[in-house]
Formats: C-alpha cells, sequence, structure tokens
C-alpha cells in the first residue's frame, strides 16, 4: 500500500471514530439519519455542485446504478448501526461492525475481484481481526453473554454488529468498484448518493413536523458533526481505494478502532478498556504490516 493511502486512511480513522461518538451520544433514529443527510447536502454543495456539473452530465445508466445501490445500503446501514447504538455499547457494536464489515469486503476482493495479497498482508487481516476480538471484549465478551445481567445486551451489540458488518461490505465492494472500475469522482459517488438518500429519507421528516423539530432541537449538535464530517472520512477512504488495493484499504480501515477503543472508553465511560486498547495495538500492527 503506498504510503498515501495509508496516511488518508488513518486520518480517515480518526475523523470516523470521532462522528460515531457523537452519533452515539444521539441516540438517534431514522430522522437522525435524515437530519446528518441534510446537513451534508447543504454544507458540502459548493463542492458537490461545482464537480458535479462538470462530470455528471456525462453518467450512464452504470454510473446512476452504483449511486442508487450505494445509497439505499448506507441508508439501511446508518439506520442498523443507530439501532445497535441505542440498544448496546458502542465498543460492542462499532468494532464488529468495523471489523466484520472490512474483512469480508477484503475476502470479496481477493477472492472474486482477482487481488493478489500477501503473506505479510494476511498477517496484517489476521492482526486486524484479532484485534476486533479483544476489543469487542475478548474472551470476556463470551463470558458475559451467558450472565443473565449482561447476555441480552452483549448478544444485542453482536447481532447488530455484524448486520452493521454486513452491509459496510457491500456498499464498500460497491463504492470501491465505481471509484476503481467505473473510474468516479470519490467526492461525487458520495455526494450523490447522499442526494438518493434523501429522496428516501424525506418522508420521515415530513411526519409530524412538530415533533421533528423538536427532535432536531435536541440533536442538531450531534446531526452537525457527523453531517459535516462523516463524508470527509468516507471521501479519504476512496481516494486510498484509487491506488490502492480494496483487500489493503479495507481492513487498514480499522485503525479508527483504536482512537474508538480510547475515546469510547474515556468519553462514554464504557468499562474494560485494557483488552480494548490491547486489540487496537494489535490492529494498528496489522495497519502496518498491510502498509508495508
Amino acid at each position: 500500500m503506498p504510503l498515501s493511502a495509508l496516511a488518508l486512511v488513518v486520518l480517515a480513522g480518526l475523523i470516523h471514530a470521532s462522528w460515531n461518538i457523537a452519533a452515539k451520544k444521539a441516540g438517534g433514529d431514522v430522522r437522525f439519519v435524515a437530519f446528518t443527510s441534510v446537513v451534508l447536502m447543504l454544507f458540502w454543495a459548493p463542492v458537490g455542485l461545482w464537480m458535479g456539473w462538470q462530470q455528471v452530465p456525462a453518467w450512464g445508466l452504470l454510473e446512476w446504478g452504483l449511486v442508487l445501490a450505494s445509497a439505499l445500503l448506507h441508508i439501511v446501514y446508518f439506520i442498523v448501526l443507530l439501532r445497535g447504538y441505542r440498544k448496546a455499547d458502542l465498543t460492542v457494536v462499532y468494532p464488529l461492525a468495523r471489523g466484520s464489515g472490512p474483512l469480508l469486503s477484503s475476502m470479496v476482493a481477493i477472492f472474486f475481484l482477482g487481488e493478489q495479497i500477501s503473506s505479510l498482508g494476511l498477517m496484517g487481516i489476521l492482526g486486524v481481526a484479532g484485534g476486533v476480538f479483544l476489543i469487542a471484549g475478548g474472551p470476556g465478551l463470551w463470558q458475559a453473554a451467558q450472565d443473565p445481567e449482561k447476555k441480552a445486551r452483549v448478544r444485542t451489540g453482536i447481532f447488530y454488529g455484524g448486520i452493521t458488518g454486513l452491509f459496510i461490505a457491500c456498499y464498500t465492494v460497491v463504492d470501491g468498484y465505481a471509484v476503481k472500475v467505473a473510474l468516479m469522482s470519490p467526492i461525487l459517488v458520495d455526494y450523490f448518493g447522499n442526494l438518493v438518500r434523501l429522496v428516501f429519507l424525506t418522508p420521515t421528516l415530513l411526519r409530524d413536523r412538530p415533533a421533528v423539530w423538536a427532535l432536531w432541537l435536541q440533536q442538531r449538535r450531534y446531526a452537525l458533526v457527523v453531517g459535516i464530517f462523516s463524508p470527509v472520512s468516507y471521501v479519504l477512504v476512496l481516494y486510498a481505494l484509487q491506488v490502492a488495493p480494496l483487500s489493503h484499504v479495507a481492513p487498514a480501515r480499522e485503525v479508527s478502532m483504536l482512537f474508538a477503543a480510547l475515546l469510547g472508553g474515556h468519553l462514554l465511560g464504557e468499562k474494560d478498556r485494557g483488552p480494548r486498547i490491547a486489540g487496537a495495538v494489535l490492529i494498528a500492527a496489522g495497519v502496518m504490516a498491510l502498509g508495508w
């Protein structure tokens, strides 16, 4: 992986972990997803529309089909992720989601898209997987799953983390194909995908408008953070995908869990920070192996 791509992925990881903290604190539902989409549309309009004016007229069925598929997958991903955050700990849902998704997409890239990976790269992927397991709780996660007082919340976190990871794998492969094969601009893939998402999300803002307005006043700080910064982290990853294999970039993204393990435990008061920090170190080592 080129050093430039690795630098983009690491920066994206820090930004990604930070906005996930905001999303966790918001405790929102599909209306929060709509809030963030509106913020994204308005804040990034100058960039998105300027680039779109030059490139979108040349799009055909393939490009619009990829944007539509990406938009729908991102909607379901975000809704499931937020539901998991409401029902379980971020430090269970987030690492399982962020770990299983890129690992699945790496497998698709290797076995179906013909990408090659070295033994060191394979060790890096395994290191990331081991780090994911430790951050999610390690052996104690399964013990907690048998504890009558904890098992419901832990199992819920495992369920939502796994389902979210599946959708992460799907949209990663779709978007990776868009920027690597269809040669679409990463910025336009994200911005116009968001416009398509708004078509499906707008009805949620029109129902019970007084309640929606009250919810906006309550969650606007977090919606602004997510709407402004989440596209930055993802666009950086898409640019990295243009110059590095998907099978390397996808697991390398899990450096974000190093930041989440520290931020989640400190800001959200979630426990068992020791194994999670050890897992974060293992992920960092795996990412370095992928970078080399």
